[in-house]
């Protein structure tokens, strides 16, 4: 069953948000992982990238880390890009791990209501199946009507 978010919770959580590790996040530039997490570092949040096949690596600026044990200090927020059923163990270590966290992001297609459960139970706000990027998108009238930002003005005056 799909969640629905209205669209002043939306803005809330991305308004408070500034630091996030984005687990899963892939160095390949045609990856979703990839470009949602360029588009957020260009809109001014702070990203971690965390990927265990890639840690040492420069993206962004930043330097991948291999799991969240090895960011340092607190993150406001944990992206996850990875299949539902690797959900659980990240929630439980993001819990564990940053006790001011915010949110727990879910990108699209992935979900884990239990995990969820548990995160709104100590007080984080939970978004299943959907993307930081195109909700930002979208909340700031970047979005057209195929979803992506043509770039092209298509009124005439």
């Amino acid at each position: 069953m799909d969640e629905t978010y209205s669209d002043a919770h939306l803005r809330d959580v991305l308004a408070r948000t500034r630091r996030i590790a984005v687990v899963g996040m892939s160095l390949n530039p045609v990856w979703p992982s990839y470009y949602v997490a360029r588009y957020l570092k260009l809109k001014g949040f702070e990203v971690i990238p965390v990927n265990p096949g890639h840690a040492g690596e420069v993206v962004f600026g930043a330097t991948v880390v291999a799991g969240l044990a090895d960011v340092s200090g607190e993150v406001d927020m944990v992206d996850i890009f990875r299949r539902s059923q690797h959900v659980a163990p990240i929630v439980d270590e993001a819990l564990a791990l940053f006790p001011t966290l915010g949110t727990i992001w879910m990108q699209i297609g992935v979900s884990d209501p239990v995990a969820a459960a548990n995160a709104r139970a100590r007080g984080v706000d939970v978004i299943m199946n959907r993307c930081p990027k195109i909700e930002y998108q979208r909340l700031h009238g970047e979005l057209r009507m195929g979803g992506f930002n043509t770039g092209v003005i298509s009124s005439k005056l």
